[in-house]
């Protein structure tokens, strides 16, 4: 029996997790084998964003770097309206909900966007895939330092009436930044082999998160989490992930409307400023909160992670269908010009030959012309 095109597919990595939060529930990891496997999941940490420095094109950041108007739009949705909504629920939910997940909902709203589904889903909904890079990947620099200055403000110093913690800020920097750029000046180097092996990014970005989750909860679950934890806990925190989620994405999408935003741009601020990012999330809540809460804290983020995978797989679906019956896509412009040509072949890290360039100019007006006639536009 096919599936309702409008049920959206059950992400495999969720069961992944839902079956590591049992085993660490039944087994979990204590004492001296807890901290090597802290180390473990550290160092894969680690290698994954030195494998995401490594895979950004800095051709394809500089394509979309000009629209300054979408990025800041998509920074905006991600720092300034994201955290007004967790500081509303947080008040709002006070007393009937544990403060320690309503922490977690909070944190969740203060975390950078995320990186690969965002692109995935704006290329699948024919979207500004360049802006999509762009902004994202901005996102989540920017977050490196805004998140943990944000927790600092809005959840330490509410429980502390101080400030962040610098030595939290460091460990994130050496942890994810200091990787992340070696990777991508490393670039130049290794950058042809690892567009070679994309693959290799998909079970290390995986299995580094499910390292992580597996260290989180061992040591929620060693401290009592399901002493404290309910389902009916689970149900609340998926309707808060919901209603946060369509506020979010109801206010970019009447924004891109009131800016007049053209479709491609329109996709991205939907979905590059609805994301939040477990990749980054799982080890800044690491660094930054004491480890018997983080798996509290990062249990929300799990649940809103999923949610939005359902969601926006099903909206590019939709939009990716709708722009095949309205012809919204238009075709891609062959390149033309000198400046043209070079700004498409760096795109894709091909090198033209100054020899060979009066001949790629013809062949690229060739064709051209051949897909004008096939068009109707050449009678």
């Amino acid at each position: 029996m096919r599936r309702a095109p409008f049920v959206p597919s059950v992400d495999p990595f969720l069961l992944w997790l839902i079956a590591v939060v049992a085993t660490a529930s039944l087994l979990p990891v204590r004492g001296v084998a807890a901290d090597g496997f802290d180390i473990l999941a550290d160092a894969a940490i680690a290698l994954l964003f030195f494998l995401h420095g490594a895979k950004l094109s800095r051709e394809a950041i500089l394509q979309g770097i000009g629209n300054w108007r979408l990025h800041l739009m998509v920074l905006a949705s991600t720092y300034l309206l994201f955290p007004v909504a967790g500081l509303v629920t947080e008040r709002l939910a006070q007393g009937w909900i544990n403060p320690l997940l309503l922490s977690g909902v909070l944190f969740l709203t203060l975390l950078p966007s995320t990186v690969q589904s965002s692109i995935a889903f704006t290329a699948m909904a024919r979207g500004n895939v360049a802006a999509a890079v762009c902004s994202a990947s901005l996102s989540n620099l920017l977050g490196i330092l805004l998140t943990p200055l944000l927790v600092g403000i809005f959840i330490q110093s509410a429980r502390t009436g101080q400030g962040g913690d610098w030595s939290a800020v460091r460990s994130i920097v050496m942890q994810l930044l200091v990787p992340f750029l070696a990777g991508h000046f490393l670039r130049p180097v290794i950058g042809k082999w690892i567009d070679r092996h994309k693959a290799i990014l998909m079970p290390v970005d995986r299995g580094s998160i499910l390292l992580v989750v597996y260290s989180a909860f061992s040591a929620a679950v060693v401290n009592g989490i399901w002493q404290v934890l309910e389902f009916s806990d689970l149900l609340e925190l998926l309707l808060i992930s919901a209603v946060i989620l369509a506020f979010i994405m109801g206010i970019n999408a009447l924004l891109a409307r009131v800016t007049r935003l053209p479709r491609e741009d329109a996709v991205v601020l939907l979905f590059c400023g609805s994301k939040k990012s477990l990749v980054s999330g799982v080890p800044m809540a690491g660094a930054l909160f004491a480890p018997a809460q983080v798996g509290m804290i990062v249990l929300p983020l799990m649940i809103f992670h999923q949610l939005q995978l359902f969601v926006c797989a099903w909206l590019a679906a939709r939009f990716a269908r709708d722009a095949e019956e309205t012809g919204a896509s238009a075709p891609a412009r062959i390149p033309q010009t000198p400046d043209e040509i070079a700004a498409a072949a760096q795109a894709i890290g091909l090198r033209i030959p100054e020899p060979c360039a009066p001949g790629v100019a013809a062949n690229l007006a060739l064709l051209s012309s051949h897909a004008e006639r096939m068009r109707g536009n050449v009678s």
